[in-house]
């Protein structure tokens, strides 16, 4: 399957992570935006300042939580499983995912419920599929660590690895169109436009794609 036209990289800024750049890139000033999994608030404090969005943020971890009520950011405590369940539909412009889809239960299910909470879903993960992890695996035997995933096997909070050709497959049986991805090298660059989907799962780092429901 191929993949959609890649965005052009954006300029960087000091002090962003160049995936929350790219994330940034893909949605429109003024938007409403649910983060999920927000973090500490860094994405949605940029696209607040950046952006001018009206933003709001679920995050399951308490530590989370009260960063980004730190930084202003009306966020509440939640679980990406369990509650997106209760949001209406089209209840946002965007609803974003960033790095976190690895450790959700049911990513299907999630998937399914970020297109029906948003008119776009943008979506970030570490891919499982990039030349280094499959070494690891294949040479030394041994669960991967590495930059992107910096967990050991037994303390790690991801429990649903996935490459960029699963991602596609799943965007395909739930219905979601792809309207813009961007592989991200171990540099942290996007890559090239014209290279294969097949060479992005393995040499790219990671996965940012805008989604929609067709």
């Amino acid at each position: 399957m191929s993949l959609p036209v890649a965005l052009p990289s954006p300029e960087t800024e000091p002090g962003h992570r160049l995936d929350f750049l790219l994330v940034a890139d893909m949605v429109e000033p003024g938007s409403r935006v649910l983060d999920v999994g927000c973090g500490d608030g860094s994405l949605l404090a940029l696209l607040r300042d950046s952006k001018g969005v009206d933003g709001r943020g679920i995050e399951i971890s308490r530590e989370g939580v009260n960063a980004c009520l730190a930084k202003g950011l009306p966020v509440i405590q939640g679980d990406a499983d369990t509650d997106l369940a209760d949001y209406p539909d089209d209840a946002f412009d965007y609803v974003i995912l960033s790095q976190t889809i690895q450790a959700t239960r049911r990513p299907k299910a999630v998937l399914e419920h970020l297109l029906r909470i948003g008119r776009r879903a943008i979506v970030s993960f570490p891919n499982f599929g990039h030349w280094r992890v499959r070494c690891e695996l294949g040479f030394r035997g041994r669960m991967p660590v590495t930059e992107n995933l910096p967990y050991s096997w037994y303390d790690t909070p991801n429990i649903h690895f996935c490459t960029i050709r699963d991602f596609v497959e799943m965007c395909g049986e739930v219905g979601a169109q792809m309207d813009k991805a961007v592989a991200l090298n171990a540099g942290g660059k996007p890559m090239r436009v014209s290279l294969p989907w097949w060479v992005w799962n393995l040499l790219g780092e990671q996965g940012v794609f805008l989604l929609k429901r067709r």
